[in-house]
C-alpha cells in the first residue's frame, strides 16, 4: 500500500487538517478521534502457552451483556472481585458496575474535568499497588490542560461521595476539541503508560519537547520513569497522531493503536525512543527514520479506540468501524490478516479489556453525540474469544 507523505504543501494540509477533523471528528457521526484501563493483559489460558502461534482463523460469542444504560463511558477499570469501574466522559464520573448482576453505584464526579468535544474525563487505571492504596487513577481534560490525577476509592462512605480530592500526578498535556489521546495504563514494570494526541496542532507530534502527540511513560508519583529513551524526559516514543489503546502482550510488548487522518488507522508494536511519523507520513512509508505500522486499516473500517491482547492476538475496538478486530500476533508482527468481528452490531466499541483466559470486556460509545443510540445503550458486554 502506498503511504502519503508531507509535501511543500504540509502548511496548507494542516490548515485543512484542523477543518477536516472538525467535520468529521467533532460532533458528527463521521471519523472519531475520542482512551484503556490497567490490566491490560490477560493470563496464560491453558489452551495456549504463550510461544504458540494463535489459529489463522479466529472467533467471537457475546457471552452475556453485563451492564445497559451507561452514559458516554470510556475508560474501564476491571477490579480483581469481577466488579468493574466505568468512567463518563461528560458526566465526568466513576461507577462501580456489579460484573454479576450489573448494578450500577456511583463512585462520585471527579472535580476541575471540562468536557468539550473529545475532551472530559477519559481513561482510568487501577494503582499497581492497589489491594493497599485503593487508588485510581484518572486522565481528564481540565479548563487548561489535559493531566493525570489519582483519587482515594473509599467504599464505607456513601455512594456519590467514595472518592478523595484528586491529586494531580502530572499536568500540561496540549488539550484541544479533537485529538487529547486519554489512554492510561500500568506496564508489567509498574510504571504509568500515557497515551496523548496532537490537540489538532500537528507540529507537536515531532516535538521531542512537547507532550503532545507521544506516548509517556511515568513513574506512579508522575516523574520521568527510569530508563526512558530522552533523558529527564517523560516521552517515551513520538510522532503519533492520537494514541487511544495501549496493551502489551505476555512478553511484555508494548503494542498501541492509533487514529490515522484520512488514510490509514495504526496499529503500532511500541518501541522506546523511536518515531512513528506523524505528520510526515501516515500510514506505511518507505521513508527512513519512521516505525512503521504492523497493521493499518481505512478511517470508516477502524477508528480505533482501545486495544487489549488475548489469546496470541490483540483486539482492537472501532469507533466508525462499528467494529471488534482481530490482529494475530508473532513476535511484533501481524502472524495473519486482521479479522472483523461484531460489524455494526453494537454500534461504536470505545474499549476493550481483558477479562482472564479467553474472556474480554466491550464498552460500546453510540451515546458521545456520533450516533443514534439504541434502547440500552451505552452497555458493557462480555465476550469469549479465540
Amino acid at each position: 500500500m502506498q503511504r502519503r507523505a508531507v509535501t511543500a504543501l504540509l502548511a496548507a494540509a494542516a490548515l485543512l487538517l484542523t477543518a477536516g477533523c472538525s467535520a468529521n471528528d467533532g460532533g458528527s457521526p463521521g471519523k472519531d478521534d475520542s482512551a484503556s484501563p490497567s490490566g491490560t493483559t490477560a493470563p496464560p489460558s491453558p489452551e495456549r502457552t504463550a510461544g504458540e502461534t494463535p489459529p489463522a482463523k479466529g472467533s467471537v460469542k457475546v457471552v452475556r451483556t453485563v451492564a445497559t444504560g451507561l452514559s458516554t463511558p470510556w475508560g474501564l477499570a476491571p477490579l480483581a472481585d469481577g466488579d468493574l469501574l466505568v468512567s463518563s466522559r461528560d458526566e465526568a464520573t466513576i461507577t462501580r458496575v456489579d460484573g454479576k448482576t450489573g448494578k450500577k453505584t456511583e463512585l462520585g464526579e471527579v472535580p476541575g474535568v471540562s468536557p468539550a468535544g473529545e475532551g472530559g474525563l477519559l481513561g482510568i487505571a487501577l494503582s499497581p499497588a492497589y489491594a493497599s492504596d485503593r487508588m485510581i487513577y484518572a486522565y481528564f481534560t481540565s479548563a487548561s490542560d489535559n493531566r493525570v490525577v489519582r483519587m482515594l476509592y473509599d467504599e464505607r462512605k456513601p455512594a456519590g461521595e467514595q472518592l478523595g480530592a484528586p491529586d494531580t500526578v502530572f499536568r500540561g498535556i496540549p488539550k484541544g476539541v479533537i485529538h487529547n489521546g486519554g489512554r492510561i495504563a500500568f506496564g508489567p514494570d509498574r510504571m504509568l503508560y500515557v497515551g496523548t494526541g496532537e490537540s489538532g496542532d500537528t507540529g507537536l507530534s515531532q516535538d521531542k519537547d512537547s507532550l503532545g502527540g507521544k506516548i509517556l511513560r511515568l513513574t506512579p508519583e508522575g516523574e520521568p520513569a527510569p530508563g526512558n529513551p530522552f533523558p529527564d524526559s517523560p516521552v517515551y516514543s513520538y510522532g503519533h497522531r492520537n494514541v487511544q489503546g495501549l496493551a502489551w502482550d505476555r512478553e511484555q510488548r508494548l503494542f498501541a493503536s492509533e487514529f490515522g487522518q484520512n488514510t490509514w488507522d495504526e496499529l503500532n508494536a511500541i518501541a522506546p525512543g523511536d518515531n512513528y511519523g506523524w505528520p510526515e507520513a501516515e500510514g506505511k512509508t518507505d521513508e527512513s527514520g519512521f516505525h512503521n505500522p504492523i497493521g493499518q486499516w481505512s478511517t470508516d473500517e477502524a477508528s480505533p479506540s482501545g486495544i487489549a491482547h488475548a489469546e496470541g492476538s490483540i483486539w482492537m475496538a472501532g469507533l466508525r468501524g462499528q467494529r471488534l478486530w482481530r490482529i494475530p500476533l508473532k513476535g511484533t508482527e501481524a502472524s495473519a490478516d486482521p479479522q472483523a468481528f461484531l460489524e455494526g452490531e453494537y454500534g461504536r466499541l470505545r474499549t476493550v479489556a481483558p477479562a482472564g483466559g479467553d474472556k474480554l470486556w466491550l464498552v460500546t460509545s453510540n451515546t458521545d453525540g456520533r450516533s443514534d443510540p439504541k434502547d440500552g445503550d451505552d452497555r458493557i458486554l462480555e465476550l469469549r474469544v479465540s
